[in-house]
């Protein structure tokens, strides 16, 4: 087991937990603009992570992966839909589905702007790692130190929580909105592996694939913070 500053990983949780719900109350508002009121009547509308914990998804595997070093992601219970209450269904689909990625780089997007702007300012330097992507100079505040530790997490994890999800693998986002763009033929065969969707991921997992898709994006990252 690696060693884990209890402070980093207690940051990370909470990060975690916020990009969660964030990512969950999309879909059910979404859903909701295109008339299924499902997620609002089950509570899912909101930033209250209690509404979305899955004890599994969200706080025993995150918290195992966090100590043995398996990559940081987690999962929120998923939103129920009623896809017959839907206007313009497949536009709904497609949208309700992307909602949740699209929360995560909206996340990401901010704690960028924020990095960058203490970049700029000579606030913080650019270290590298998940943790330590940015840390503070020597003679900043030490509210900083932790400060450097959530913005580094909550771009990282959203980056990570958003580029996974739109992986077209059953059973995450992005499967829906690549079931929809299919011909009607080629989707009815692909909708074949939904029940195999799990075990797909893990083998992805363990061929490497998902180092290969997530290090060219933390490297584009980190060329955008030298720019």
């Amino acid at each position: 087991m690696r060693d884990i500053d209890p402070g980093n990983l207690i940051i990370w949780f909470i990060v975690l937990l916020f990009s969660l719900s964030f990512h969950e109350a999309a879909h059910a508002w979404t859903s909701e603009k295109f008339g299924d009121d499902t997620g609002r009547l089950q509570g899912r509308i909101t930033l209250n992570p209690i509404a979305h914990i899955d004890v599994f998804g969200t706080i025993l595997f995150p918290i195992v992966s966090a100590l043995s070093g398996i990559p940081l992601l987690g999962w929120a219970k998923p939103v129920q839909t009623n896809p017959l209450l839907w206007r313009e269904k497949t536009k709904a689909n497609i949208l309700v589905s992307a909602a949740g990625p699209i929360s995560n780089f909206i996340l990401a997007t901010i704690a960028f702007i924020v990095i960058k702007a203490l970049l700029m300012t000579g606030t913080l330097y650019l270290r590298g790692g998940y943790y330590t992507l940015v840390q503070p100079l020597a003679e900043q505040a030490g509210f900083m130190a932790p400060l450097s530790v959530l913005l580094s997490v909550m771009l990282l994890l959203n980056i990570g929580l958003g580029v996974f999800n739109l992986i077209p693998v059953p059973p995450l986002d992005g499967s829906h909105v690549l079931e929809e763009l299919l011909p009607a033929s080629m989707a009815e065969a692909y909708n074949q592996v939904r029940p195999y969707g799990f075990m797909l991921l893990y083998g992805l997992m363990f061929i490497g694939v998902f180092g290969a898709i997530f290090v060219p994006v933390y490297q584009f990252v980190i060329f955008l913070l030298q720019l």
